[in-house]
């Protein structure tokens, strides 16, 4: 077998384990959207029943009654700007400087902050309710924000590509007059914005979804976001899936927007992300 042939053979199998995983993958997403369209007879019917009988909006229109949808679109959207944009700049900074800076135990600190992110972020959820309320941060933006803006993955992940951009680019910039600030901002970020935005959309995604620590840091209304003003719809009735489906739609369709916008960057971001440590 010439060797032409074995690579089309090759590239035909991974093409086909590629399709059936994107069949699995977009099947639950479709399962939810034909879901919420359903009653709540047709839910649970068994056999199952993929398509409604009738298609309808009645779902939609009773989770918007049921949900002050806009009051908890914009807690989440606030949420997770303020997180994304307090992480990035944390993140982006102590990367910067484990990949470009010499100091006194560098290796030993970077080494403990990845044990740090070993542990499971579950075990750290007494603490820092112990802390907001202490401050007196529950039920506030900050009490949700501020213990999540922390992120060592972020950091491991940026200092990666900032370990990809040749130093030689930084004592150019150097004789150029420009301070290592300048460096940082006019230089070398720009060379990592594909990577940058990739993991800016991965802890999109992170925020936009969490339901654990919004849950434990809000008590009311007030700073409820999307995710748990969601789980709210299951009650001491019964789990009406076909609000749950709807409900879930309209949380889902932003992430949809905002992915289908980025993805070109998104891509080029994870490919390039196994660069040399």
């Amino acid at each position: 077998m010439s060797i032409k042939k074995r690579q089309k053979r090759s590239a035909l199998l991974a093409y086909i384990i590629l399709a059936v995983g994107a069949v699995f993958m977009i099947i639950p997403f479709l399962w939810m959207v034909l879901t919420s369209f359903k009653t709540y007879r047709e839910t649970v019917k068994l056999p199952i029943q993929w398509f409604p009988a009738e298609w309808n909006f009645d779902n939609y229109v009773e989770v918007l009654k049921q949900l002050d949808f806009l009051r908890y679109y914009r807690n989440t959207i606030l949420v997770t700007v303020t997180t994304l944009v307090a992480m990035t700049l944390i993140a982006s900074l102590a990367a910067y400087a484990f990949a470009r800076m010499e100091f006194p135990g560098k290796n030993v600190i970077f080494a403990l902050l990845l044990v740090v992110y070993m542990v499971p972020p579950q075990m750290t959820m007494i603490p820092k309710y112990m802390m907001i309320t202490k401050l007196g941060w529950v039920d506030t933006l900050a009490g949700i924000v501020v213990p999540n803006i922390f992120s060592v993955y972020t950091m491991f992940m940026l200092r990666q590509f900032f370990v990809s951009v040749p130093k030689e680019l930084d004592e150019a910039a150097k004789l150029d007059g420009c301070s290592f600030f300048g460096i940082f901002w006019r230089v070398d970020l720009p060379l990592i914005r594909n990577g940058l935005i990739a993991i800016t959309v991965l802890n999109l995604l992170w925020s936009w979804n969490d339901l654990l620590w919004p849950l434990i840091a809000t008590s009311t209304d007030k700073m409820r976001v999307l995710s748990v003003a969601i789980a709210t719809l299951n009650n001491s009735d019964g789990s009406q899936y076909q609000l749950l489906m709807a409900a879930g739609v309209l949380a889902v369709l932003p992430m949809l927007v905002i992915y289908a916008i980025c993805q070109e960057y998104f891509m080029d971001g994870i490919m390039s992300s196994g660069v040399k440590g």
